[in-house]
């Protein structure tokens, strides 16, 4: 794989405490261009925390996490990142295209573009028909989509999705995974956490995150394979059993 100046995201041994609990536990990972990471675990292993690490959201205890080449926060690489966190962060009372325009705009997205990258990343998340809707009156699910197509504004060098299909239906979630394949192979890197199993399978490598440790990190047919097992559900499972039977 890239090495560290050539990695879009390079985390070294890093270390997360909240007091006495360490939640992230030498966490040492690599994503680079051209590449979907896909990152799994139960609720609790830390997957949030381990992103909010990364973008400087909170600080880590110690070791290194750089993104783009630079520790975390750089307002100035924030404009080449589409981060899409859990919990979304919409203006309720504006409509799903002035979001999308307040949010190019602040990711500098040149005026003439604008229309034109709106209309694209809504039609990625089939929010077409919806753009003149208030997002106050979106349901679930319509925000998550809105909170994607967000994510891709300003075509990023590197995108940061956490949990992005969660109340979405199966056919739209294919049509996002084909999106996401497409930025792949254009050669933006794609750091996704998913409970949805068979997406990991999707990804060209899977770190499986547990008690704030990644245990596994390989593409899935190896894991598969290492595993002897015909399935990434069925790692993580195997996995998970290995791990409280060591405990």
């Amino acid at each position: 794989m890239a090495n560290e100046q050539e990695d879009l995201i390079h985390l070294d041994q890093l270390n997360k405490n909240f007091g006495e609990r360490r939640i992230l536990n030498d966490i040492s990972l690599n994503l680079g261009r051209g590449e979907i990471v896909g990152l799994i675990g139960p609720s609790g292993a830390g997957k949030s925390t381990m992103i909010k690490v990364m973008l400087g959201m909170e600080k880590a205890s110690s070791g290194q996490a750089l993104v783009l080449g630079k520790q975390m926060p750089d307002r100035h690489i924030l404009g080449e990142l589409g981060y899409m966190a859990q919990a979304d962060a919409l203006y309720d009372r504006l409509t799903a295209r002035e979001n999308l325009h307040f949010f190019a705009v602040m990711k500098g997205i040149p005026a003439s573009e604008i229309i034109y990258q709106i209309d694209h990343v809504a039609q990625v998340v089939d929010l077409s028909q919806s753009l003149d809707q208030r997002v106050k009156n979106f349901s679930g699910g319509m925000k998550r989509r809105l909170s994607l197509a967000i994510a891709l504004l300003g075509r990023p060098k590197l995108l940061i999705l956490d949990e992005p299909t969660v109340g979405i239906d199966p056919a739209l979630r294919r049509q996002i995974w084909h999106e996401l394949s497409r930025l792949r192979d254009k050669g933006r890197g794609i750091l996704v956490t998913t409970h949805v199993m068979d997406e990991a399978e999707l990804t060209d490598r899977v770190a499986l995150l547990l008690h704030g440790q990644i245990i596994a990190f390989d593409p899935p047919k190896k894991l598969e394979a290492d595993y002897q097992v015909s399935t990434i559900e069925d790692v993580f499972l195997k996995a998970e059993q290995q791990e409280e039977n060591e405990i």
